[in-house]
């Protein structure tokens, strides 16, 4: 498992639960150490707003908590919804924008080029 994700599950498990196991269910998620996740984001945060998400957290895990009693076995991994294909075109060889109308608008030139003030010592 990845740093990240042990930090995040660490952040989110309530007091007593194992670090690296989320919340099961909605009534686990009223006991999330939101406060602690909002100093990891360095977030403040009213009691209103701790609260209020809680509640949605607690919202996502019961939805999580319906597609877990969902049967995917048969069901192919996928990373998109829709089929996807890409579209290439041949690599063909057009004539390309004559120099003098490519260097008109340019600031400085000098010859065939653009001249740029110099950014590197």
């Amino acid at each position: 498992m990845k740093k990240t994700q042990q930090s995040a599950q660490r952040a989110l498990a309530p007091a007593g639960r194992q670090a690296g196991s989320l919340p099961q269910s909605a009534g686990d998620a009223e006991s999330l150490k939101i406060e602690h996740v909002a100093i990891l984001a360095r977030l403040t945060l009213t009691n209103e707003d701790k609260e209020l998400f809680s509640k949605q957290i607690g919202r996502i895990i019961e939805y999580m908590d319906k597609l877990n009693k969902l049967n995917t076995a048969n069901v192919e991994p996928t990373a998109h919804v829709l089929p996807m294909k890409n579209v290439f075109r041949d690599d063909e060889l057009k004539p390309s924008l004559p120099k003098d109308n490519a260097l008109q608008n340019a600031p400085n030139r000098s010859d065939d080029f653009y001249t740029v003030p110099k950014i590197i010592e």
